[in-house]
């Protein structure tokens, strides 16, 4: 049976509940925040355009509606919205929404949206109104070229699902676009993210951002995630398909991947795939936006941090198996990328973990 035909409410989908439901639950919960609790109503609203994917969606809500378990400082009511209030299909389902151009007192738009989903001209004055209004402004997937048609993301630092992105780099030169799994600005008023998982990487940095790291820490692990990825890293995507159909590059980056902890040389890495080093910094430039050096570097660097956060080795030990030669060649290079030190990095993390999540206040 369809979503819209059963008549769910999605606007209670993350509503205070006791326990952690499935996926499914979460989706469909009709539970109604207790109206005489005192903490702050923090409305969302999920524009979807025709052609969203259910799993970026599904992601943010599973994370909402766990953070209302985990924290009683906000609670996060979410809606289902389209310019018209008519369903909109998200993969193999319809759901049912709310009239987005009726509607106000929002203090969060996630806009979901897939490859090739367009949005009319009166539903991208309706965003520009809400950015007007104060209103944070979040690009899911394939949302993030919506908010660009919108001129909302100008002079913005902003990511979309890779596929996507030389489209939308040569369509918005205005926007910043990057390869990162997802961006958030200093005031958190804009934020993207690729498709698929990444959803959740963003609204637990976003949900940490507000109520501390320590929520953040605790969302990872309650959602059943290995970590949180971080801003500055990479989507990862097949080699060929980094590559951009270049089967050169494709085979420079596994090479790069393959030898973190002893890296080659960017001559070596040229012999190895057999161009000169001036065609593989073509290359490189072309589609990664990067000197084969500099790439290579961010690779060890993001390995570095993965480490510093989940395990339990030296920090020398976590910079030499990084491929740093010594450990103040290691914190120097950490410090001019992440702008803190691998000690702060480590110091950070501990000190995070040793706070009880009430201990912060939401913004």
């Amino acid at each position: 049976m369809e979503a819209e035909a059963a008549g769910l409410n999605y606007s209670a989908a993350v509503n205070r509940s006791p326990k952690l439901p499935s996926l499914n639950e979460s989706l469909i919960a009709a539970s109604q925040p207790d109206p005489a609790s005192a903490v702050l109503a923090r409305r969302c609203g999920f524009l979807l355009l025709d052609g969203a994917r259910l799993l970026p969606l599904a992601g943010v809500l599973e994370a909402l509606q766990l953070a209302n378990t985990l924290q009683a400082e906000a609670c996060y009511e979410a809606t289902l919205l389209s310019a018209d209030g008519a369903g909109v299909h998200c993969g193999s389902l319809r759901l049912a929404t709310e009239a987005a151009l009726a509607s106000s007192g929002w203090q969060m738009i996630f806009v979901v949206a897939g490859e090739g989903s367009e949005a009319p001209a009166d539903l991208l004055h309706w965003l520009g109104a809400q950015a007007n209004a104060g209103v944070a402004l979040a690009g899911i997937d394939g949302g993030s070229a919506v908010l660009a048609e919108a001129g909302l993301l100008d002079g913005e630092r902003a990511t979309v699902d890779g596929h996507l992105l030389e489209a939308l780099q040569e369509d918005f030169p205005a926007v910043v676009w990057s390869g990162n799994v997802w961006e958030m600005n200093a005031k958190a008023s804009r934020l993207s993210c690729a498709g698929g998982s990444a959803s959740l990487d963003l609204t637990l940095a976003w949900l940490g951002g507000l109520h501390g790291e320590r929520l953040a820490q605790d969302l990872t692990l309650g959602l059943g995630l290995e970590r949180l990825r971080g801003r500055d890293e990479r989507q990862r995507r097949p080699s060929a398909e980094q590559g951009g159909g270049s089967p050169k590059l494709a085979e420079a980056l596994s090479l790069m991947e393959a030898n973190l902890a002893e890296p080659l040389p960017t001559e070596e890495v040229a012999r190895l795939v057999g161009v000169s080093r001036r065609q593989l910094e073509r290359l490189f430039k072309q589609h990664l936006d990067a000197l084969p050096s500099r790439y290579y570097l961010e690779l060890r660097l993001n390995r570095a941090r993965r480490l510093l956060q989940q395990s339990s080795q030296s920090i020398l030990q976590i910079g030499l198996s990084c491929g740093f030669s010594s450990g103040p060649h290691f914190s120097n290079a950490y410090k001019a990328h992440f702008e803190k030190t691998p000690r702060d990095e480590r110091s950070q993390r501990a000190a995070a973990w040793r706070r009880p999540a009430g201990e912060h206040s939401a913004s």
